[in-house]
């Protein structure tokens, strides 16, 4: 009898020493899940060109990509992929502007940020594919063609 007295005198205690542990636990969960961000404060990823692209809507890829390069003027990926959208829009100088623009930032890279490789050599062909293309044939240089005369 004295041991079921003990038992029904120490599950209320062990009841309240689990309820205490269950709301710590939930306590200190709460804590590790962050708060929602801010949209207005939140700045546009340097991917953010890109993402979810429709050719239909290259309008809005565009205004997006707008707002990351305004977000992150330094980097060279976003003036890059800006230049991919506007290469799609069918506005070569617009995407020309951004190809140079973008080695010129490329080249600006502290040595200490080793940017990625791929990016570093699309970024130096779209530039030299725009020096070809706005550069002045030299002399002795075959006719574009469809000009033969």
């Amino acid at each position: 009898m004295k041991a079921v007295q003990r038992a029904a005198s120490a599950t209320p205690t062990r009841g309240a020493a689990l309820a205490s542990t269950a709301a710590l636990g939930l306590v200190l969960l709460g804590g590790c899940v962050s708060a929602p961000s801010d949209p207005t404060t939140t700045l546009p990823g340097l991917g953010d060109c890109l993402r979810q692209v429709e050719i239909k809507r290259l309008k809005k890829a565009l205004n997006r990509c707008d707002g990351v390069v305004e977000a992150h003027p330094q980097e060279p990926q976003p003036r890059n992929e800006r230049a991919l959208l506007h290469s799609l829009a069918g506005d070569n100088q617009a995407a020309c502007r951004d190809s140079l623009a973008a080695e010129r930032l490329l080249k600006q890279l502290p040595k200490t940020a080793a940017p990625d490789p791929l990016l570093v050599e699309e970024i130096q062909l779209r530039a030299k594919s725009c020096r070809t293309l706005t550069s002045a044939p030299a002399t002795g240089a075959p006719s574009p063609a469809g000009s033969a005369g």
